[in-house]
């Protein structure tokens, strides 16, 4: 329907698996995409942008992706960390199925695609990386944050991107009162959005 977002639990439109060829960390995957899910046709600028300017991702532990809609991010992060476990959450049930379809095709065996209610509560993340969907509304926007960020391990990054036109300078004010422990810095720019960086505190 012409009303569906992305952020839909179980897109009513009709599954039809497109293939697009795209570069991740370095090489060219042929991946499966679909309506119904945010940015089916490429990796969105966004995204792009995320992924120019992070560092390697942490070797071990669990690394979360908020929001992986059909699996850059995280099946970046799996390309990266082998011996990590990521999740890459997403209410979207067809996106997470476009994730598992994505990590077998490219033979990575380390991420867990699943509902953010399927994540164990007792896990910390050793690095966030997340193009979050800012058109949920601020009020959702910012509750899924709350959900998320305090689960930041000690002394590791979180890094999101957020487009300046929708709120980049606003959610990094709001963040640093939301979050008194992390240190929030803008790290980068860069066609037209934000990437800032959230640094936890060491461990006592």
């Amino acid at each position: 329907m012409a009303s569906e977002h992305y952020f839909t639990n179980d897109p009513s439109t009709e599954l039809k698996p497109r293939q697009i060829t795209v570069q991740l960390s370095g090489r060219e995957y042929t991946l499966t995409t679909s309506g119904g899910v945010f940015s089916p046709d490429h990796i969105d600028d966004g995204t792009a942008v995320l992924l120019d300017n992070v560092p390697a991702p942490p070797q071990t532990g669990d690394l979360l992706d908020i929001g992986s809609g059909w699996g850059p991010i995280a099946l970046t992060m799996a390309i990266e960390a082998p011996d990590a476990t990521v999740w890459a959450v997403d209410v979207n049930d067809r996106a997470l199925e476009l994730v598992r379809r994505n990590a077998a095709a490219i033979g990575v065996t380390n991420i867990n695609a699943v509902r953010p209610e399927d994540v164990p509560e007792g896990i910390t993340f050793s690095t966030i990386w997340s193009n979050p969907p800012i058109r949920i509304g601020k009020v959702e926007l910012h509750t899924l944050l709350q959900s998320w960020m305090p689960r930041l391990a000690p002394d590791s990054e979180a890094w999101l991107v957020v487009q300046k036109n929708l709120g980049a300078d606003s959610l990094h004010r709001w963040m640093n009162e939301e979050f008194p422990g992390l240190e929030i810095v803008r790290e980068a720019v860069g066609m037209g959005y934000r990437v800032l960086k959230a640094t936890s505190a060491r461990a006592d």
